[in-house]
């Protein structure tokens, strides 16, 4: 991945990552505030040779005591020198406990020990590191003593102090690291999502897997569920000047043809091919161009009832013979569309559309009809969008963005091509509104009439 890639996968994903972070610090912020305050005491002995110990010139004192020195802090961790400790002090504490509380270190390049000791009371974390200093410094005196000499002492150079200030938790470390530590979470999961996820996000990406153009972009829009057709939105809205802008360049496919039969089918349910196929066909009816559109999915009819027709007779009803052609297209009130509904749901829906008579049936209407849009079932899942694809010019393919992956759009298009059916062109629809305009086909800005006090101010 190029920077570029990281900067795109920020912008994308930036929600995520900010919730990773917030979970991490907060889960930080919590530890730190509930955690009981630890107080630190330090002591310090320092190692020397004693000056009374002939034979040893200060070199080779100097070295005993380094030599030595690593040994004694040690001795700090022992059950031994607890034990001395709890007697010194009077400690309600076994040996095991009370070392967890004490630590030693070599201060480096000396023969400095630091001892020292946490508890939630100053004053007996101060007790602790004093008594360990004075026991150990006892303890060295006694074992290096050999016929009344002592060549090796430790001299307390530091005593205890009463400490003040809790050594933890540490708010600002803790929340710094906290916040770092999220950020990275967050963006590891991020990329990880990124790798796993296979959905069609960027037209150009579609474009690869298949010859056909993408046709337009669809944005995501809440009130489509409450108001699917265009013809109920103001001419200036961003979604109908969408399917404007998909009407413009379906003029450009299969020039050809003056007659034009377009199948409108997705790899799944869901993805919106029926809303795509309803107001593409309402748009063209705008625009003058006599229009049917069918209700080619005799599996799962949504297209009639969303248009308020009934779907009792149509395309079923057709093919049997029970009524003629005419006698079963209707005219969705208010527009010049004409709808050939699906009909009654048959047993076999996919021997029904291979049938001769249905290509009867598609033969009549294109001298009929400028356009022909079939609302067909999903690609994947049936065969029947194949079939009819068969039949047709080709078929328009609606892209869900982020949900219908690059596996399932090629799988869409060799199901196409098996049939000797091509697929004319891409749409991707319930794309985010802050990406749909970046695609180009003029979805996502608006571009309404001024109001007339606005026109007073601004300049087109």
């Amino acid at each position: 991945m190029e920077l570029r890639d990281y900067l795109r996968l920020l912008r994308r994903r930036w929600l995520m990552i900010l919730s990773v972070t917030a979970v991490v610090l907060a889960a930080a912020a919590t530890l730190t505030f509930t955690a009981t305050p630890q107080y630190q005491s330090a002591a310090q002995l320092f190692v020397s040779t004693s000056s009374q110990s002939g034979g040893i010139d200060p070199y080779q004192g100097a070295l005993l005591s380094g030599q030595r020195v690593t040994s004694y802090a040690q001795q700090v961790g022992t059950t031994q020198l607890a034990e001395s400790v709890i007697a010194d002090l009077d400690l309600d504490l076994t040996a095991g406990e009370l070392k967890e509380k004490v630590s030693a270190s070599v201060l480096p390049e000396t023969v400095m020990v630091k001892i020292t000791a946490t508890d939630p009371e100053p004053a007996l974390a101060q007790a602790i590191a004093q008594s360990y200093a004075e026991q150990l410094s006892a303890w060295i005196e006694e074992i290096e003593t050999i016929g009344g000499r002592t060549p090796i002492r430790a001299s307390l150079s530091d005593a205890a102090s009463l400490p003040s200030d809790p050594s933890s938790p540490q708010p600002v470390r803790n929340l710094g690291l906290g916040l770092v530590l999220g950020l990275l979470l967050g963006v590891g999961l991020a990329l990880l999502r990124e790798l796993l996820d296979t959905s069609v996000k960027d037209p150009a990406e579609a474009t690869t897997l298949t010859a056909a153009p993408m046709l337009g972009s669809i944005a995501y829009d809440g009130a489509a569920r409450t108001e699917p057709l265009i013809t109920s939105l103001p001419t200036t809205a961003p979604r109908a000047e969408a399917f404007r802008v998909i009407r413009t360049n379906l003029q450009f496919l299969e020039v050809d043809h003056a007659e034009k039969v377009v199948v409108v089918t997705s790899a799944l349910p869901g993805e919106g091919k029926t809303s795509t196929s309803l107001n593409l066909a309402l748009s063209l009816a705008q625009a003058g161009k006599r229009t049917l559109l069918i209700e080619g999915d005799l599996r799962r009819p949504k297209a009639s009832a969303a248009l308020g027709l009934d779907h009792a007779v149509g395309v079923t009803t057709v093919l049997v013979g029970k009524v003629s052609l005419e006698e079963a297209i209707q005219k969705h009130p208010g527009t010049d569309l004409r709808v050939l509904s699906s009909g009654a749901i048959p047993p076999n829906p996919a021997e029904l559309l291979q049938s001769h008579a249905m290509t009867e049936l598609l033969a009549k209407i294109r001298n009929d009809f400028d356009v022909v849009i079939i609302d067909a079932p999903p690609l994947l899942p049936v065969t029947d969008a194949a079939l009819l694809a068969s039949h047709a010019d080709g078929a328009l393919l609606v892209v869900r963005y982020g949900s219908t992956t690059r596996d399932q759009l090629a799988q869409s298009v060799e199901r196409l091509a098996s049939v000797d059916a091509k697929a004319l062109g891409l749409v991707m629809n319930m794309v985010p509104a802050r990406r749909s305009g970046s695609y180009g086909y003029g979805y996502g800005y608006g571009y309404a009439p001024e109001t007339a006090d606005a026109g007073k101010h601004q300049k087109a």
